[in-house]
């Protein structure tokens, strides 16, 4: 990421010549790195690629400047609203079985009225598309009902 396009660009340049000259260094680690070490700026990109010569290729479109779906290995993006982007829109993933527990979240609820408040409007727009209501689920008595994906 970086505060503008132009710093943007010049990232990748910098990162593709580190890349290039160091073939030791693996993508999983820069990856980790670059996650791990920098800042979240308005201005971001990702590279994705299954070798070494994927990802250059991307890093090449990147500092060039490619127009957005240009490159098949690149995406990028801003959080700036004078970039021209609507805003996106917010969508929740529920990955299935996992870490859920009966009554999470009921301490938060109880002592949070912020909380108690999402998860009550959370609770309100889901309800009519489950067979029983959400609260029921997760703060009820059965804990097998965690247990089914359509939860």
């Amino acid at each position: 990421s970086a505060k503008t396009p132009a710093a943007l660009r010049a990232q990748a340049r910098r990162l593709r010549t580190h890349l290039a000259g160091h073939q030791e260094a693996t993508p999983a680690d820069i990856g980790y790195s670059l996650a791990t070490g920098r800042a979240a700026l308005q201005h971001r990109a990702a590279v994705l690629g299954t070798d070494r010569a994927e990802l250059l290729r991307g890093l090449d479109a990147l500092a060039e400047g490619a127009p957005e779906g240009a490159a098949p290995h690149l995406v990028t993006g801003s959080t700036d609203p004078a970039a021209g982007r609507e805003p996106g829109r917010t969508a929740f993933l529920f990955s299935g079985q996992g870490s859920q527990r009966l009554g999470m979240g009921r301490e938060l609820y109880e002592a949070f009225p912020v909380f108690a408040d999402a998860f009550d409007a959370c609770c309100a727009h889901l309800d009519g598309h489950l067979e029983l209501p959400l609260r029921e689920v997760v703060f009820g008595e059965d804990a097998e009902l965690l247990d089914e994906t359509r939860f």
